[in-house]
């Protein structure tokens, strides 16, 4: 259950980025609290079907690109994301796992940075 809550906050996130928004901005406009945004976000806590509508609406987006790898297009037209993608797709799923834990690691050393 951990992983799917993951999943769809790292989903949630991109989309809220693509969108332009910040965790503060998104709150306001599907009427939820910065703090449920960023609990979501982080994989915290999960999202029932009134949230999960409420976040699509106001991201304008339909709610079952919440549930799908598949960002719009454009958000992904990344040059750097692309050539990491690219790479990362020959690595066996052992090393993945590695590769996961030093960015998981790297990212939560820059999250505490002031």
């Amino acid at each position: 259950m951990q992983e799917l809550m993951d999943r769809f906050g790292n989903l949630l996130a991109a989309h809220r980025k693509h969108a332009g928004l910040t965790q503060e901005a998104l709150a306001i406009k599907a009427d939820l609290s910065p703090d449920m945004i960023s609990r979501i976000e982080t994989g915290s806590t999960g999202a029932r079907f009134p949230t999960i509508y409420r976040l699509a609406k106001a991201l304008d987006i339909d709610a079952a690109a919440l549930f799908t790898d598949q960002i719009q297009v454009g958000a992904t037209d990344r040059p750097v994301l692309n050539r990491l993608t690219a790479r990362l797709s020959r690595l066996s799923d052992e090393q993945l796992v590695f590769v996961e834990g030093v960015v998981s690691a790297a990212l939560q050393s820059r999250s505490r940075s002031p």
